[in-house]
């Protein structure tokens, strides 16, 4: 190929001097010519691409097409239901509701109704109608040690970071969750001007990084934490173990979206790629944790305190739960992020294949609670592809009490799904620090967005509790959900997912499929402190 290209070069010059010897202007021939010709020569010696070297010019299509595939297979070749991460069905409801354009479908569902998964809420002949106020619920977060707790919406806006979302995208989502009265999650990089000009509820994360809230040595400071917590607009505060899209990770703000003005809200030196350690330093254990949260409590005048975290080991989560029972000392709340949750940047293997996915882990915090008799006083919250009044219903009737959205509250702000997210150059000014780029995202038109948005799902979401005879989303439980786990087979959340009975893991009559990770766990550390060893009948036992 490459004798070919020389071949090729060396005619198209001659004739192009040829034609010029009788037709001067056609000079202008070279220079169309001539550049090909020298990024021929330049393929043909360079040592990088052996497809360049062997095919010039004609090689780099390749990457030309490797370019343009995304954007071919999501505008011309896929279907309403085949996308991924979220797929063009639930995009496309997002944006007409955030639109306030009609979000009806016609001629039925897309969906295969046949497939083994298919999921759906069984209605009722006693359906109830609901009006004003019945379809804008609220919980109440706060257990018997917060002193200010706060009455949450059951959709609020999940944890994302000035720094990772622009400025003007922090402004917009702020700004809606204050027109919509719903709260807004401000992700572990602190809370930033941006959060609070709106003047919108905020819950606070924290992080292993301690921005907001750190020393000289990027440890936890109480002082720091102090003055954030107690403004009005904070109402909750958050401590972020893990999250879904990289569990046991840490967090990642990459070099170029590190600006100066970022990195002194978040006491780090500008322009470097901040990582966020792995753990706590604040504390090394799970009764070491809830004196932290007894401090937290304290410091922020009896706020409700909570922590998030990807469901690992389930060992781990019992250990906590453990040192609840042992320390006397609960969570207000507890955020259950799914291992499909999703993030600017992550590693691939994260993404895939680290963590619980949402509907396990949920149910399995949900159910640890009950077995602990902590329920009572603790909410849970769900995190992870929230998008629809069924998503809500769905991880509602599992065991959460109200749902966070991030990716959802992205694309009603005008997310196109370009995955770009972890590279600074969002089309669109959501994921970018690019002065030019967000500034494309106009505030007072996205917040309204939001608000739109928010209002229509929980909307939808009432009117589905409604359907099903219910008046209150708390009302839902793991009956009403069905799920087709074959061909000919169905079953209800409840048969698939059964309830415990509550403070069964109190005592010494522990359900079997608890006993394994109950003996392993231990209020004084999250590492499992026994082994497994191997009995004369070759089946695994724990021992001491």
């Amino acid at each position: 190929m490459r004798h070919y290209f020389i071949f090729i070069s060396v005619i198209s010059v001659a004739l192009i001097s040829i034609i010029s010897l009788f037709y001067p202007s056609m000079l202008w021939a070279f220079s169309v010519v001539a550049p090909i010709i020298l990024l021929g020569m330049y393929d043909m010696h360079q040592k990088r691409h052996a497809l360049w070297r062997t095919f010039p010019v004609i090689g780099r299509g390749r990457w030309v097409m490797e370019f343009i595939r995304p954007f071919l297979r999501q505008y011309f070749f896929e279907s309403e239901t085949d996308g991924v991460p979220i797929n063009r069905m639930f995009r496309s409801v997002i944006y007409q509701r955030a639109k306030g354009t009609r979000d009806t479908t016609p001629y039925g569902t897309k969906v295969d109704t046949q497939r083994v998964g298919y999921e759906w809420i069984g209605h009722s002949l006693s359906a109830k109608h609901l009006k004003g106020e019945e379809l804008k619920p609220r919980i109440t977060i706060g257990g018997p040690a917060c002193l200010q707790p706060y009455e949450a919406s059951i959709l609020n806006i999940s944890a994302m970071s000035f720094g990772a979302l622009s400025n003007n995208a922090i402004r917009a989502l702020n700004e809606g969750a204050k027109i919509g009265d719903f709260s807004h999650n401000t992700g572990e990089g602190s809370v930033s001007p941006y959060h609070l000009e709106a003047g919108g509820d905020l819950v606070w994360q924290i992080g292993t990084g301690y921005f907001g809230c750190r020393d000289s040595l990027g440890n936890f400071c109480a002082d720091s934490f102090k003055k954030i917590a107690n403004k009005d607009t904070v109402k909750m505060i958050e401590i972020k173990l893990s999250q879904g899209a990289k569990p046991g990770h840490g967090g990642i703000l990459p070099a170029d979206k590190n600006t100066i003005e970022i990195a002194e809200i978040r006491a780090v030196e500008a322009g470097t790629q901040v990582n966020s350690p792995a753990t706590h330093s604040a504390f090394s254990n799970p009764i070491e944790m809830m004196n932290f949260i007894k401090e937290l409590r304290e410091l922020s005048n009896g706020k409700p305190i909570g922590f998030k975290l990807s469901v690992g080991r389930k060992s781990e989560f019992f250990a906590v739960c453990k040192a609840m029972v042992k320390t006397g000392i609960r969570p207000d709340f507890i955020t259950v992020d799914g291992g499909e949750g999703g993030t600017g940047a992550a590693p691939l293997e994260y993404s895939n294949s680290v963590g619980m996915p949402l509907r396990e882990a949920l149910s399995f915090v949900h159910d640890a609670l009950v077995g602990f008799g902590l329920k009572k006083d603790i909410k849970i919250i769900a995190s992870a592809k929230i998008f629809t009044g069924f998503h809500l219903v769905k991880n509602i009737a599992l065991g959460a009490d109200a749902c966070n959205s991030a990716r959802g509250m992205m694309i009603a702000l005008g997310c196109v799904q370009s995955l770009i997210c972890n590279t600074n150059e969002c089309p669109v000014g959501v994921a970018t620090q690019n002065p030019v780029l967000a500034g494309g995202l106009v505030v007072k038109n996205k917040a309204q967005r939001i608000a739109r948005f928010h209002a229509a799902t929980v909307k939808a979401t009432m009117e589905i509790v409604a359907s099903s005879g219910m008046l209150h989303s708390n009302e839902l439980n793991r009956s009403h959900i069905f799920r087709r786990i074959s061909q000919t087979k169905i079953r209800r959340y409840d048969e698939i997912y059964p309830y415990p009975v509550e403070g069964c893991l109190l005592g010494d009559n522990i359900p079997q499929r608890f006993i394994q990770e109950m003996a392993e766990s231990s209020p004084h550390s999250f590492t499992p402190e026994h082994c497994i060893a191997k009995t004369t009948n070759g089946l695994a036992k724990v021992q001491a």
